[in-house]
């Protein structure tokens, strides 16, 4: 076997995390007032997906795993900037709460992305079953994890408190499938591709 052939099967097998410095809103609909939220959402261009749902857009991630709550993902701007305007706009029928600081994203891309993740994960993984476009919240490595399957890879959302113990667990545990150094890459390589 040639040593390309060997760094091929390598790449073949390689898998990547990158951190996202995004910023996160929640938006929780008061009681009865969900759908007019999603109106409210619709007149700024903004599709709020169904539970268990997710949604890439050029401009952000919308994901929704409780019931009449979402998570507003975007590339970060003034700190508190975006959440003001999402409360003001919801005033009324929505809370609209800054959790750009509660929450650690990742990416984690690669054909060994999800084989990787299933060792640990209590929710069945496989495209078939969880394809691009939803979302789901389990435990994995005694952690919560917010799993959102995208065309890219998979977004991990998990409390800023514990993600150091997540990503070193995360590391340790890919080093069979190639995992590619940590690294930080830059929020707008995730938006651009369309979800369902």
């Amino acid at each position: 076997m040639s040593v390309p052939d060997a760094e091929s099967k390598v790449a073949a097998r390689a898998a990547q995390v990158v951190e996202q410095r995004l910023d996160v809103i929640e938006l929780a609909a008061l009681r009865g007032r969900a759908r007019e939220v999603e109106t409210l959402a619709a007149a700024r261009g903004l599709a709020l997906p169904g539970m268990g749902r997710a949604v890439t857009t050029e401009r952000w991630s919308t994901l929704s795993v409780r019931p009449d709550r979402w998570l507003l993902l975007q590339a970060r701007a003034v700190p508190g900037e975006r959440v003001a305007q999402w409360q003001t706009a919801c005033a009324g029928t929505a809370t609209a709460v800054d959790l750009s600081s509660a929450f650690t994203v990742l990416h984690l891309s690669g054909p060994k992305s999800r084989e990787l993740l299933a060792r640990s994960c209590r929710v069945d993984l496989h495209e078939s079953v969880l394809p691009s476009g939803r979302a789901i919240a389990t435990v994995m490595a005694q952690v919560a994890v917010i799993i959102a399957t995208m065309p890219s890879g998979l977004l991990l959302l998990t409390p800023s408190t514990t993600a150091r113990h997540f990503r070193e667990w995360l590391t340790a545990s890919a080093r069979l499938f190639g995992l590619l150094p940590h690294s930080t890459g830059a929020a707008v390589e995730l938006f651009g591709s369309t979800g369902t």
